[in-house]
């Protein structure tokens, strides 16, 4: 009994202390718009009439989330009049965004999808704008706000979090949509939205490095402080090279995968009610799991052993879906395929996170996360899109091989780094 009070102190007290709760309502706010342009958007609009042609066209209005290193310099480095002397750099431009956001998803919400389709798409690139900056701040925040030993369990409560807030926009969008309407329902999210800015005002603000400010600099010397120098300041990082091919490849294997796992549960002939209670609702639990681990084995085991460990893991765990495709419609391995690939797939995340934290400096944090984040989306998006041509040509079950096969380079490239440049992680404080 003694060493299990010994192991819920040392490992799970740690996750009620007051930083990471913020940081896990926040990981909610910076989940929560994300359908609001996408998924769920999609649903208002096929419901209304609109035909899939058009429907497919407002996948562009996404675009802000794949571009934000474009604009994180100017939330670097930037002080917003009155604003940030009041709250602070990072809370100011928290609070700045979310009012922002709330005014998008307000106007969204009244938007007519069939007879003003692009006055809607303005209010969705809008919502996806406001929310891809607040997640800049919400990154950038998270790391300046938490000690290095906190890493670890910061990506694991700002990611459940997100999660959770997809979730809320998903099937809790869907479900007042359904009882109520979609201007009530998307008015309901804009006022989760806005709460959550109360939060913000309550939380502290991270020590803040003394920036020069652009009348000190002037423009040139503005554009090099805060756009050039973050560049050249990870470039000077041992092995940068191999660092960001690293961060391509990692989670290469799971999204060439994930692209498909809708497509392979209805061809299995799962209903859509199941589909939804076993990926999503239980998906969303297991994944809280693979979280907390991961979580755990960062604090006890360190960022890079528990990178390649979880590495292997998450990547052996597309097996199941081989089983799972030579089972056919079996719910119950289903549950046992989801409960794998989450638990899995959620320890790689929250070491994989805490490792692009790492790898950033105090004085251009949101700049550096988000041009990493954004070299991990390539991987996402543009390398996984031949993976319906794959399923065509081999079959589901030499699929999920491939996929598994797929994530080989990505952890011999980790095994290099550890190798070539084992001290090549953690935060650096420099002005």
């Amino acid at each position: 009994m003694a060493n299990i009070y010994s192991f819920l102190a040392k490992y799970l007290l740690p996750y009620f202390q007051r930083k990471l709760l913020i940081i896990l309502f926040l990981g909610f706010l910076s989940g929560l718009p994300l359908l609001l342009s996408f998924g769920t958007l999609s649903a208002w609009l096929r419901e209304a009439g609109v035909d899939r042609s058009t429907i497919g066209l407002f996948a562009l209005v996404g675009l802000p989330y794949a571009l934000k290193p474009i604009w994180a310099p100017l939330i670097d480095g930037l002080k917003l009049p009155f604003v940030t002397a009041l709250l602070g750099r990072r809370r100011g431009w928290l609070i700045v965004s979310q009012v922002m956001l709330l005014f998008a998803i307000v106007n969204l919400a009244f938007s007519d999808p069939l007879n003003a389709p692009i006055s809607m798409a303005v209010f969705a690139v809008l919502v996806a704008f406001f929310s891809a900056s607040q997640d800049i701040v919400i990154d950038a925040y998270r790391i300046e706000i938490l000690e290095e030993e906190q890493q670890g369990m910061g990506a694991a409560m700002v990611t459940y979090g997100y999660r959770a807030g997809m979730l809320m926009a998903g099937a809790g969008t869907l479900y007042l949509a359904d009882y109520w309407s979609w201007t009530h329902a998307y008015l309901v999210m804009g006022l989760i939205i806005i709460t959550g800015s109360l939060l913000v005002l309550f939380s502290p603000e991270p020590d803040e490095m003394e920036s020069p400010t652009i009348h000190k600099l002037g423009l040139g010397g503005w554009i090099y402080q805060f756009v050039v120098r973050p560049f050249l300041d990870f470039s000077s990082r041992p092995g940068w090279v191999l660092i960001l091919l690293f961060i391509v490849t990692f989670k290469l294997g799971d999204a060439f995968l994930s692209v498909m796992t809708n497509p392979f549960y209805i061809d299995l002939g799962f209903s859509k009610s199941e589909i939804a209670e076993v990926t999503k609702l239980f998906g969303v639990l297991a994944l809280g799991v693979g979280l907390f681990v991961g979580g755990i084995m960062i604090q006890k085991f360190g960022l890079l052993a528990s990178l390649i460990v979880t590495g292997v893991l998450q990547a052996v765990s597309n097996l199941a879906f081989a089983y799972q495709a030579a089972s056919g419609n079996d719910l119950e391995v289903l549950i046992f395929t989801i409960a794998i690939e989450n638990v899995t797939g959620g320890m790689g995340t929250a070491a994989f996170v805490a490792y692009l934290s790492s790898l950033t400096n105090t004085a251009f944090t949101a700049t550096q996360y988000a041009l990493l984040s954004a070299f991990m989306s390539l991987g996402r998006n543009l390398l996984s899109s031949p993976s319906g041509y794959v399923v065509d040509a081999v079959g589901w079950i030499e699929f999920f091989i491939i996929s598994v096969v797929i994530a080989i380079p990505g952890l011999l490239l980790l095994l290099l780094l550890m190798k070539r440049y084992p001290n090549h992680v953690g935060r650096r404080r420099e002005t």
